[in-house]
């Protein structure tokens, strides 16, 4: 029997949005993680609101909803908004029930500049990252460290000589949008700078490649699951990835010695003069000429299984450029840049232990 195509609401619904949705979804796990984490935040939240006035977003609302955003890749908050009004997965994850009013997407981000200004999104990284290693997800002694480049948020016509003028003959039509040709032009770093984000530097990861306006994202992975311990995020330039690489070794806590997986742009005498300085053994891949790795280092079988695993950071980018939507950021600036970076590395850690313990329980 054909069923009758009525379509009239019902006026009340005796079912939550928790209800609808299936207690074997990846978003449950996600979600516990990510309450526990802002309940160890509380003290922090505190601080970054007064007593009086109007209420304003939740922060913990405000956290989930950004998560969201990384999550299932949506460009804009003016579209996370949308999705928040109809969607019931996202109204339970978030903490809406059926009756309430989704915020404008102006005030949802002027909210989360608040939490941009408190650093509370680096704070949030460290407490995902040390649920990992209650859990004994974390290795303390291997470590791989890779950098890449993000797209900024300018056009290659946003880049202008210092001294002012334009970069190059326009094709004279009317519009604000008119062609340039750059052929036959020298444009580097120290002559020319983005009006749209001065930050941003025009790079190029390999030589034949094409050159970008750019920052340089870095991570130090551990080697037993593949989970991001520390990263960074700053201007693009030829010695960032060594410095990088340094700072972030530095920032693991303890004198023992450990490992670090690195590719061929960290073979400079430099960059492994430091990190044997902290009692690290740079595992690094060997230029055919003039490497600063020896030969012992080289036979051992620890350097062959460095050299096998450190190939899995790039997962790690591929992630966060797919899904994470961070191929091309949608932030100006080094510090709101670094913001976006840092909530997609906790994202991707969050999805990654929710898998292995879905692996483990099997």
């Amino acid at each position: 029997m054909r069923g009758a195509n009525q379509e009239q609401d019902s006026i009340f619904s005796y079912h939550s949005p928790a209800d609808r949705v299936p207690s074997n979804h990846p978003l449950r796990m996600v979600k516990e993680m990510a309450n526990r984490a802002l309940k160890g935040l509380s003290a922090d939240f505190n601080k970054m609101y007064s007593a009086t006035g109007r209420p304003s977003i939740p922060p913990e609302k405000l956290i989930r909803a950004l998560l969201l955003q990384v999550l299932y890749s949506i460009r804009s908050e003016r579209l996370l908004m949308e999705e928040l009004n109809y969607n019931l997965l996202f109204r339970w994850f978030v903490g809406l029930s059926m009756e309430d009013e989704v915020w404008d997407h102006s005030t949802f981000s002027k909210n989360r500049d608040r939490l941009l200004n408190a650093d509370i999104v680096g704070k949030f990284f460290v407490q995902i990252r040390e649920q990992a290693r209650e859990q004994g997800l974390l290795s303390d002694e291997h470590f791989t460290v890779d950098g890449t480049l993000i797209e900024a948020w300018a056009s290659q016509k946003s880049f202008q000589p210092n001294e002012g003028g334009p970069s190059g003959p326009t094709s004279g039509g009317d519009g604000r949008n008119e062609d340039v040709n750059y052929r036959g032009q020298k444009r580097s770093n120290e002559t020319h700078a983005s009006t749209t984000d001065p930050d941003a530097r025009l790079s190029k990861k390999s030589h034949g490649g094409e050159a970008r306006l750019s920052y340089m994202g870095h991570e130090l992975m551990e080697n037993r699951n593949g989970l991001v311990v520390e990263h960074r995020l700053g201007i693009s330039s030829g010695t960032a990835e060594p410095e990088a690489a340094v700072e972030m070794v530095k920032a693991i806590p303890g004198n023992y010695r450990i490992t670090v997986g690195m590719d061929k742009g960290y073979d400079r005498r430099s960059c492994v003069k430091e990190l044997r300085k902290l009692n690290a053994t740079p595992h690094v891949a060997q230029r055919k000429v003039h490497s600063a790795v020896d030969g012992r280092t080289v036979r051992c079988e620890g350097y062959v299984i460095s050299q096998r695993v450190r190939k899995r950071v790039e997962e790690i980018f591929g992630w966060m450029k797919t899904v994470g939507g961070y191929r091309k950021t949608r932030f100006r600036g080094v510090q709101r840049v670094g913001w976006g970076f840092t909530l997609a590395m906790a994202v991707y850690n969050m999805v990654r232990i929710r898998n292995l313990s879905a692996q483990l329980s099997l």
